[in-house]
């Protein structure tokens, strides 16, 4: 029953790449909780992967590891497993978890990995050590506990039966030799696998069937999608327009020129090549220069963070069995992604445009799982917000997030920043300095702010040094133009609603303020 996972345990146990609501460490070998919670992964309510279970570790308060861990009795690891194995056949239907024996710090550890099952939902005794009057139930998790089913809970769980997300399901046009042995090698190796050791010695199939990406019976493998997707070299044979076109419209939108550039390929390869293009082809560095100071003020037409996140999260939650591949145009004014379908509907629609979008349940469970593997992505709905961060962080306006009531499409608008100066041609990074050549059309209002924020303020005090008593007025005439214009930002903007929150004039905004006061 011992097996290696695609994944670094020591990383694992640091949770670097696992949140830890997929995670849950237990001192020792307790059968009813540890195959209450198997069962809560194998039902993976959410999509988002199922989880581990790690038997000989211990932890605080927080729920952190503690090292060295308690580690568990070499004696008991083969009664362990042969308990572990018996316990597992009373769930229903059979669920089988893989199992690998580790060793850190001299101690010895149990990992079970418990993928999302295919024929779900399971239910297992209350207690599975219990010899007489087992009572079956539904467990699911909620964020770090398995909690169990009831109901509105248990109903949407049952309307699951066997319903499995696209990406995990099996291919029926597609056969072991369209794995890449090579590509498997490579990402266990990228993620720090200890089976890249035993890789090389392995047939395609029992490879497969380690990484999770071939099922069935064996006399009978079947291919999942997800393994065509990272471990074929051309997916979109399988799946048409799996693709990203980078389109560039010197003109904008409107214009009659554009240039096109389409990615292909392993998805991590393919979105790593179009990131990379972008970054080389299409990011400029403006260098805004002070009188009042030594240190110039360095800023991108398009902060290099917020693309890479909108891009991989249109690649993760993207519908593959829709004809449409992830769009990314640029123009000198904004940088676009479009993806089909848009986000799932248990996203209220003004959570969405407000960027506060927290999903329910993941279209794409195992696309979801590599890509935080290779640090391509955290999940759980962190794109959005390390967006606006991201966005904040360079002095850009805000992004704009649009779909609509069907849902029939997602939209991300990342605005360039109010001083980026983008060349007529753009062929590679560049650097541009900035000095007065910044236009001076803003409003009455935005004008007045800038005349009297000195250092940084809060808003109570820009109020009374203008002279205003109606705060809602204030944030509506005068805060909020003055931060869409991109002459303002905040202090804190990692925490927009901080009762310490301040603002000071952006690199434009200290630009223009001097170019106002510039005789012409």
């Amino acid at each position: 029953m011992s097996d290696k996972l695609p994944i670094n345990v020591r990383d694992l146990l640091h949770q670097r790449h696992v949140e830890g609501e997929r995670i849950e460490y237990k001192a020792g070998w307790n059968p009813d909780p540890i195959l209450r919670t198997l069962c809560a992964f194998a039902n993976d309510f959410e999509n988002l992967g199922g989880g581990y279970i790690v038997i000989g570790q211990d932890c605080d308060a927080d729920g952190q590891p503690v090292f060295p861990p308690v580690g568990l009795a070499s004696k008991n690891l083969d009664r362990i497993q042969r308990e572990l194995l018996a316990f597992c056949q009373l769930i229903q239907p059979p669920y089988f978890p893989a199992l690998t024996h580790e060793t850190i710090d001299g101690r010895h550890l149990l990992v079970l990995w418990a993928p999302g099952g295919q024929t779900r939902p399971y239910k297992v005794p209350m207690a599975v050590t219990a010899k007489n009057n087992k009572t079956w139930h539904y467990y699911i998790r909620r964020y770090s506990s398995t909690v169990q089913a009831k109901g509105d809970d248990e109903r949407e769980l049952l309307n699951l039966t066997a319903t499995v997300p696209w990406d995990d399901r099996f291919n029926q046009n597609a056969g072991l030799g369209d794995l890449s042995p090579d590509l498997m090698m490579a990402y266990l190796r990228r993620v720090g696998s200890a089976l890249a050791d035993d890789a090389a010695a392995m047939s395609v199939e029992a490879l497969g069937r380690q990484m999770n990406v071939v099922g069935g019976p064996p006399e009978s493998p079947w291919v999942k999608n997800v393994g065509l997707l990272f471990f074929n070299d051309a997916p979109d044979r399988f799946f048409l327009y799996t693709q990203i076109d980078v389109v560039w419209f010197p003109d904008g939108a409107g214009g009659d020129r554009f240039d096109e550039k389409i990615f292909k390929g392993p998805l991590d390869r393919m979105l790593r090549d179009a990131l990379d293009f972008i970054e080389r082809s299409y990011l400029v560095e403006t260098v805004v220069k002070h009188a009042d100071r030594a240190e110039a003020t360095r800023v991108f037409n398009f902060p290099y963070a917020a693309i890479e996140e909108a891009v991989v999260n249109a690649v993760y939650h993207r519908s593959y069995e829709e004809r449409e591949p992830v769009e990314v145009r640029i123009s000198r004014d904004e940088l676009m992604v479009l993806s089909f379908p848009g986000p799932d509907r248990s996203i209220r629609l003004a959570d969405f445009t407000a960027g506060r979008a927290v999903s329910r349940r993941y279209r794409n469970r195992r696309i979801g799982e590599f890509l935080k593997e290779l640090d391509l992505t955290e999940g759980r709905s962190t794109g959005v917000p390390k967006m606006v961060k991201a966005m904040l962080a360079n002095g850009s306006p805000m992004p704009v997030f649009e779909t609509d009531d069907d849902r029939v499409s997602y939209l991300v608008r990342l605005p360039a920043h109010p001083s980026s100066a983008m060349p007529d041609t753009v062929a590679g990074p560049g650097t541009t300095d900035v000095t007065t050549d910044v236009t001076t059309d803003v409003t009455t209002e935005v004008a007045a702010l800038l005349d009297v924020i000195q250092g940084e303020m809060s808003r109570p005090e820009l109020q009374r040094a203008m002279g205003l008593r109606n705060a809602e007025h204030f944030r509506k005439a005068y805060l909020a133009p003055a931060m869409a214009a991109g002459v303002l930002e905040m202090t804190r903007p990692e925490t927009p609603r901080s009762t310490r929150q301040a603002y000071r004039l952006s690199a434009r905004g200290l630009v223009l303020r001097k170019a106002r006061k510039s005789p012409p």
